[in-house]
């Protein structure tokens, strides 16, 4: 449904990365709608991700999903993006608000913004919650908490995050969000599926193939079911604090 558009004038203002790209879409029409930065996963851009980006377009939104890895996907682009994820700043902070700037520039987006982001994303959305960079919501799927959440994820705006209860390594995520955002009285929507592990709103599985048996006997992977209640929550969610 989308289409792969270059950012690079962009990011040659504000900074990033000189030839970033990104997959933009958004539904049928002309209408101005509520605009959405969607941050990949840690596999990167691919087939799975655009379809979840097409996804969130289809319940009327204007997508916009930075390929982080635009240099390609080598061990230095991931490297580089956990870097700066860890740190908080840093190229792949530059690209996603270079990417949030171009579509709040266009002429088919309403003054809502939002951002949304899986695994490796959505740890970035937990902290773009929190930084002030101009969003009014935040969807985290499966993202980890930074070293100091306490202090990271302070004073965040409304944010929607959902877990699945197979997924062991972030087994404390969802509780340590509920104190933080119930400490600041934030809008928050945070829920654990009891059927679902890591990587359950994918659609397909998108891994290296010599990873995904052991990522199934780990219990990642599409989980249909809670993927679609997810995604309700989401839209829900969104049509709340996303200005139209």
């Amino acid at each position: 449904m989308g289409e792969m558009v270059d950012i690079g004038a962009q990011t040659s203002v504000t900074g990033g990365s000189p030839r970033l790209t990104a997959y933009l879409t958004r539904p049928p029409g002309t209408e101005p709608l509520p605009g959405v930065v969607m941050v990949h996963e840690a596999w990167g851009l691919d087939d799975v991700m655009k379809r979840s980006a097409d996804h969130l377009a289809a319940m009327g939104y204007v997508v916009i999903a930075p390929d982080l890895y635009t240099k390609g996907f080598k061990l230095g682009c991931l490297r580089a993006t956990f870097s700066a994820l860890r740190a908080g700043k840093g190229p792949a902070f530059q690209d996603i608000e270079a990417c949030r700037q171009w579509l709040v520039a266009r002429g088919d987006t309403t003054e809502g913004t939002g951002v949304i982001g899986f695994c490796m994303g959505g740890a970035f959305a937990l902290l773009l919650a929190a930084s002030d960079a101009g969003y009014d919501a935040s969807s985290a799927n499966y993202g980890f908490l930074p070293s100091d959440p306490d202090t990271a994820l302070r004073d965040s705006c409304p944010v929607v995050a959902s877990y699945g209860a197979k997924d062991k390594q972030l087994a404390k995520v969802p509780a340590k969000l509920e104190e933080i955002y119930t400490r600041d009285g934030t809008a928050h929507d945070v829920k654990v599926y009891p059927t679902a592990g890591h990587a359950f709103l994918n659609d397909a599985e998108n891994s290296p193939w010599l990873l995904r048996p052991m990522l199934r006997v780990a219990g990642a992977g599409p989980e249909p079911e809670a993927a679609a209640d997810a995604w309700r929550r989401i839209g829900e969610f969104f049509s709340v604090h996303l200005a139209r």
